[in-house]
């Protein structure tokens, strides 16, 4: 039987065809003999070559398992790989962002085999793989059998070579998948490895992504965020709190640091999902990057993540979150977790959403897929999207390109039932989403733009949406929406609200929260806000309002900057993120180890980073109640001596209300305590960084402590003056108005008296002869004291009495 062999490896067979048997003549990037000495700028750049530390840095190319083994060359431990299926089988390292092109490396490593039934010498080699079908062998060896191969080489990156995804391997030579299975002790016997060394100059570090600018501004909640981007925005509301599931385009960011503009984006190179999340809306706590696909992913049998779903449902009595996400545009996985925040696993070898999906045979672009856990417990996926079938006539696929389905899932969530049915969305481009509301449901969409993939010019059906807006539609069915269900344009290009630069197509979600229904989009503004008019297509997550008119028909979305009201104060009085802004400027944040403070130890813990001198971060309307917070608590890590956290109200420039100096040992986390004094009732709070130049310090949590209320009497006072022959008496009435018995001392300018007792809601009164025919104004003081749970209490209270004569 003939076996069609993979591109990947006729790419490697044409490479390989003058090589095999030879010293590696044919590759001009080897450079036989000993190694370069390394420089003062060189460094290892492998991570655990000698395997001390288990298969810490190394994971399986191709089909084989790996193993430590006490056969080493040196050390205690080296690696084998057994039960290898291909020639390229054997352990393997990634290096993406530790190499450069144009730059020389020297290599070394130790390589043997024990198979007896194996021929008495053999070739081995290290290569790299440079993303795609882009392979050079580095270095080649051919060790007797039973004898530990040498590799001492050099080698250098060309400088027409992306180095941006580099992993390096030790293989056999190539064949084809017969001939290695055929004969499996000549070309597939186990491999032990050991010594593995890799070293040169590392690249500089790449540009700060530090976004210096004040992207979210105070007072405004759109963008969500201020510190870095986040696109294609699915929100899903559990347990008073919404989360934020998004596109990173922060990964590809890289400000020039001269002109601050950064190239334009690249989304073949995102494969993380961004996460956020939030109890009010407006303060937004970053949980970090979920590295979904790549070969450290979670499913690294996915290159990208775009455009995330997620959903909930409870699988065989457990409790299990699903995040769905497009592996490119060829196809959509999912990832599941233990909640909103993770840990997350795959179920999965292969994608959910490819080309055998039946029904999905016609869709170019089988991503974007967003879940749907309807009432019923059934579940369904929505994806697609993409340039219409071309076996269509050109006005349909302009009007109706049939490039959405939905289909069923099974009740695992992570495997789909049936066929894939056509969702006819008028003039759409991508992005199904749909929820459902008092018995309805709502698909929302993004529309194209017309052009050659979508049937040239053509005249849109009256009524149909333009380009570049989203759509929706209104259905008593979650499978049932034909072109006659749709129902207008949602929500308008976001550039008709946010200007030049703002343009291109939109992706939505819709969730309910506190009893509101809230639009996500996204739009470059915090990209513009930092390089003006000429974006770059770094997006920015924003939420508005969704409301409806009494037939259920959903008004029309309008962006704005302003956002949506705070659901609630944020709660100060409890240990929480210090990565959790309302506002912020100057700062970035990254992840650590460890778990969360505030969320659990098996969820992400991030710190906020890249502080300098004139920095800050901001809360929206603290809730510090009366009588207020009596100080601050932060977990924080000098990085320097002198830094210092200022705790101002209403502005990076308002009252200071309490001062941190940062002590501690560099380089230490510490716990630090401030006093406050005038943090009451709601108020918006701006922590400001002072010190010296660079960076500052690191911050981990920040907690409030209430300040002690004094107990105080619940009496009334009341100071009147009479006239008794002829001279005024001043009458001062107490009464207790408590829930206990009270004593009271009455002082005034005409003398003090005293009550033992004043019982629960009597009144005592208190005359005063002045012996005056007229008195000027003045105030009674009481002091009533009382015991209360065991405690002595005292409270003073003033009544002030007018002027009077009797004359």
């Amino acid at each position: 039987m003939t076996r069609q062999l993979p591109q990947q490896d006729v790419s490697r067979r044409r490479r390989l065809t003058a090589a095999i048997g030879v010293a590696f003549a044919a590759t001009a990037l080897i450079v036989s003999g000993v190694a370069v000495p390394a420089t003062a700028a060189d460094e290892e750049l492998i991570v655990n070559g000698g395997f001390e530390n288990g298969m810490e840095g190394w994971f399986a190319n191709g089909t084989t398992t790996l193993a430590t083994t006490t056969d080493a060359y040196a050390g205690s431990s080296a690696v084998i790989s057994t039960g290898r299926t291909g020639t390229q089988a054997g352990p393997m390292q990634d290096l993406s962002g530790k190499l450069q092109s144009g730059s020389t490396y020297a290599l070394k490593a130790r390589i043997k085999y024990d198979n007896p039934n194996a021929p008495a010498t053999k070739q081995f080699f290290v290569t790299m793989h440079y993303g795609g079908s882009t392979y050079t062998n580095l270095g080649t060896v051919t060790p007797a059998r039973g004898q530990w191969g040498y590799v001492n080489t050099t080698f250098t990156i060309p400088a027409s070579q992306s180095a941006a995804t580099t992993r390096i391997f030790i293989e056999t030579p190539w064949v084809n998948a017969a001939t290695a299975t055929g004969a499996p002790d000549t070309h597939l016997m186990d491999i032990t490895v050991d010594d593995v060394s890799l070293v040169g100059a590392p690249p500089p570090p790449p540009p700060s992504k530090t976004i210096e600018v004040v992207g979210k501004l105070p007072g405004e909640h759109n963008p969500l965020i201020g510190h870095k981007f986040g696109a294609d925005g699915f929100g899903y509301a559990e347990d008073g709190r919404v989360y934020m599931y998004m596109t990173n385009d922060t990964q590809g960011y890289a400000p020039d640091p001269v002109t601050g503009i950064s190239p334009a984006i690249n989304y073949g190179n995102i494969n993380q999902i961004t996460l956020i999340s939030s109890e009010d809306l407006v303060n937004w706590t970053d949980h970090g990057e979920i590295q979904v696909a790549g070969p450290q992913g979670i499913a690294p049998f996915t290159s990208n993540s775009w455009a995330p779903g997620f959903t909930k449902k409870i699988v065989n009595g457990e409790e299990k979150y699903f995040l769905y996400y497009a592996n490119g545009g060829g196809s959509s996985n999912v990832v599941t977790g233990a909640s909103p925040l993770g840990p997350w696993e795959s179920e999965r070898s292969s994608t959910l959403i490819n080309g055998t999906t039946p029904g999905a045979e016609d869709v170019a672009w089988k991503f974007d897929p967003a879940p749907l856990v309807d009432k019923d417990g059934k579940s369904y996926l929505y994806f697609g999207g993409g340039p219409a079938s071309t076996s269509m006539p050109a006005a349909e696929r302009y009007n109706n390109p049939k490039n959405i389905r939905v289909i069923e899932l099974e009740d695992d969530m992570v495997t789909t039932k049936g066929s894939a049915m056509v969702v006819d969305t008028p003039v759409s481009f991508e992005a199904g989403h749909v929820f459902e509301r008092e018995g309805k449901y709502y698909l929302s969409y993004s529309s194209h733009f017309g052009g050659a993939d979508f049937g040239g010019a053509q005249t849109p059906v009256p009524g149909y949406p333009g380009g570049g807006v989203i759509g929706y539609m209104i259905s008593d069915s979650p499978t049932d929406f034909p072109k006659e269900k749709y129902a207008g344009v949602l929500f308008p290009n976001q550039s008709q609200f946010f200007g030049t630069g703002t343009g291109g197509n939109n992706h939505q979600s819709a969730f309910e929260f506190e009893g509101k229904y809230y639009f996500t989009y996204h739009a470059p503004t915090l990209n513009k806000r930092i390089n003006g008019n000429t974006t770059q297509g770094y997006r920015s997550p924003h939420i508005q309002e969704m409301t409806f008119n009494a037939d259920g028909a959903i008004q029309q979305v309008v962006g704005t900057y302003a956002g949506v009201d705070q659901v609630r104060d944020f709660d100060p009085y409890r240990v929480f993120e210090a990565e959790t802004f309302g506002w912020s400027k100057g700062i970035a944040t990254a992840k650590v180890d460890g778990g969360s403070a505030q969320f659990g130890s098996s969820s992400p813990n991030l710190v906020v980073k890249d502080i300098d001198a004139g920095d800050w971060t901001a809360l929206s309307s603290v809730a510090f109640g009366e009588p207020g917070a009596e100080s601050l608590t932060v977990k924080v890590k000098p990085l320097q001596a002198g830094g210092a956290i200022q705790i101002r109200t209403g502005s990076e420039t308002g009252a200071v209300i309490g001062t941190l100096p940062v002590t501690g040992a560099v380089g230490e986390w510490t716990e630090l305590t401030a006093e406050l004094s005038g943090a009451a009732g709601a108020q918006d709070v701006f922590f400001t960084y002072t010190g010296g130049s660079g960076d500052l310090f690191e911050l981990d949590t920040w907690s409030f402590a209430e300040a002690t209320a004094v107990p105080s009497l619940d009496v009334s006072v009341d100071a009147t003056s009479r006239c008794v022959a002829g001279k005024s008496v001043l009458t001062v009435k107490v009464t207790n108005e408590d829930e206990v018995a009270v004593a009271a001392t009455v002082a005034t300018a005409f003398g003090s008296k005293a009550v033992a007792s004043i019982a629960v809601g009597k009144s005592s009164s208190y005359a005063f002869t002045t012996r005056l025919a007229a008195t000027t104004a003045g105030i009674a003081e009481v002091i009533v004291t009382a015991t209360v749970q065991g405690q002595p209490v005292s409270t003073t209270v003033e009544a002030p009495y007018a002027a009077h004569s009797c004359g």
